[in-house]
């Protein structure tokens, strides 16, 4: 079974998941950790239970979700995951990041590129891959349909969507994303967002002022 623990970091309370199971592999998903405090709470996490991190996985490439890629990559000797669409975006953060107060940002190398349909595995567990564009053009989505949940990065909040007024952004593909790929799933499946508080599928086509 996958247990999921949230972290929020850096100026922007980008939420990172580490998700594990019983055998102690792990996955890291979206890691925002900048500054030493940051680092050193996920860290203690990973050693306090004995895990073993075995990939690095993106939603998707604005600067809140990779500041923490390169340092952890290099700490655990992993791989680190991207839908190809955002490499560009990835490529973009070291021309703004001091504009934001991240000095020195270390650029990640990507070892393999994302496809709809692909699946991550850990331990015993798996991840399906949807691809849900709009609020970054390579923006991905990790779905267990086991324990019905999805980590949704940055498309869909509780009574919110993604921004979509960044480079690469784009309102009806962010619509059409939440519409037609993450309203398949069945209400009861848990949204873990990039930022804020989890919610769920059937409260949002209930309650989101802009899927109404």
């Amino acid at each position: 079974m996958i247990q999921i623990k949230s972290f929020v970091f850096n100026p922007f309370s980008e939420n990172t998941y580490l998700l594990y199971d019983e055998t102690g592999e792990a996955v890291i998903i979206d890691p925002g950790c900048y500054d030493k405090a940051e680092y050193k709470q996920l860290y203690d996490f990973i050693e306090n239970n004995a895990l073993k991190p075995v990939r690095i996985i993106n939603t998707h490439a604005h600067i809140d979700h990779v500041l923490g890629v390169a340092a952890i990559k290099a700490k655990y000797n992993i791989p680190f995951s991207l839908h190809k669409i955002d490499e560009p975006l990835l490529k973009a953060v070291k021309t703004y990041a001091s504009n934001y107060g991240f000095a020195g940002f270390d650029e990640p190398e990507i070892d393999s590129y994302f496809d709809e349909g692909d699946t991550v595995t850990f331990g015993n567990s798996s991840l399906r891959l949807l691809f849900v564009p709009g609020h970054a053009p390579g923006h991905v989505a990790f779905v267990n349909d086991e324990q019905q949940f999805v980590i949704g990065g940055d498309v869909l909040f509780r009574q919110s969507i993604g921004r979509t007024d960044l480079p690469g952004g784009d309102f009806e593909t962010l619509i059409d994303s939440i519409k037609t790929k993450l309203f398949t799933l069945a209400d009861g499946y848990t949204v873990y967002a990039g930022h804020m508080q989890p919610t769920t599928i059937g409260y949002e086509k209930k309650n989101n002022p802009f899927l109404k």
